[in-house]
């Protein structure tokens, strides 16, 4: 590992880390201009963040060390997951660390410790939350997986950075699997996120949360890294999206720097474009009943499943 590799891994982080906050800021922002309502700070996620982290956690005490553990291991697992996405560069350290498989257990890693820290307290809302969050993973990660197998099949392999490397370094080609396999990452993504239509992170009606319903025990610095975590892992949804279906712009080597910072505003431009599209999604959806997500999920995994016989079948 060269010190300019390690040191284009450590940009990839910060940038993941800072650009987070601003990009749910961005959804916030688009969706209350298409609603006609008065926008929010582009900048508010950063000040939660800010004032949090200097307020005085309170923790019950029937907590146990999950509860208070947790939040630092879905920060640390989504910190790993930004490392391992090709966002600015594929040949980096972490990038040939870990697969794609390894990338959807990371996710899976966080998604129960949050679900255990919201069952160990015992309030009827976390364990209701808990439930639903593992009941939609439950369904969401084969969708996930099916994604990525027909983005491998056709780089001939599981690992991100070569797959992203086949797709944008070969000649200009249309893949019909492509083409269904996004709009069931784009679903994928919508659940995972706890987004519109499968959640609602505006809501803070209990009978109808998910993601809010695990957190309502958590205050302080504890409360700030889960926020945190989440807007990772709707940057790094972002950044998956981006790599597989449009490649174009992410660095092929660790070494060239005029490439790698030649990514950043190509990777800035794709996340606002891909925001508005989220908060149009957003708005033109309205919330389903949680019994309607097997459907929507479903829905999801069977064209994932249809993209890999396609690209089985007609080899595209």
């Amino acid at each position: 590992m060269t010190i300019s590799a390690l040191l284009s891994q450590l940009l990839q982080l910060a940038i993941a880390l800072a650009l987070a906050p601003l990009l749910v800021g961005w959804v916030n922002q688009c969706r209350a201009w298409l609603q006609n309502k008065s926008a929010p700070s582009l900048l508010l996620p950063y000040r939660t963040i800010r004032k949090l982290f200097m307020k005085d956690a309170v923790v019950a005490s029937s907590a146990s060390p999950i509860f208070r553990l947790a939040p630092y291991v879905v920060f640390g697992a989504m910190c790993c997951a930004a490392a391992i996405v090709p966002s600015l560069a594929t040949d980096l350290p972490f990038a040939r660390a870990a697969d794609a498989i390894a990338l959807v257990g990371l996710f899976a890693l966080a998604r129960v410790f949050i679900s255990l820290a919201a069952m160990d307290i015992g309030t009827s809302f976390g364990t209701m939350g808990a439930r639903r969050e593992m009941f939609v993973g439950f369904l969401a990660e084969p969708a996930l997986l099916m994604v990525l197998f027909t983005a491998s099949l056709i780089s001939g392999s599981t690992s991100l950075p070569t797959i992203v490397d086949t797709l944008a370094h070969r000649e200009l080609a249309i893949y019909p699997s492509l083409a269904l396999a996004g709009v069931a990452f784009t679903m994928v993504s919508l659940a995972e996120n706890a987004r519109i239509p499968v959640d609602n992170p505006a809501t803070h009606l209990e009978l109808t949360m998910i993601h809010e319903a695990m957190i309502l025990e958590y205050s302080a610095r504890h409360l700030a890294l889960i926020e945190w975590a989440s807007a990772l892992k709707l940057f790094n949804y972002s950044c998956i999206g981006l790599a597989i279906f449009l490649p174009f712009g992410i660095a092929a080597g660790s070494d060239n720097w005029l490439a790698i910072l030649g990514a950043a505003p190509a990777l800035i431009g794709k996340l606002i474009l891909g925001g508005f599209a989220l908060a149009l999604i957003e708005t033109l959806s309205a919330k389903m009943r949680i019994f309607r997500a097997p459907e929507f999920l479903g829905t999801a995994f069977l064209l994932a499943v249809l993209a890999m016989l396609v690209n089985q079948l007609l080899g595209s």
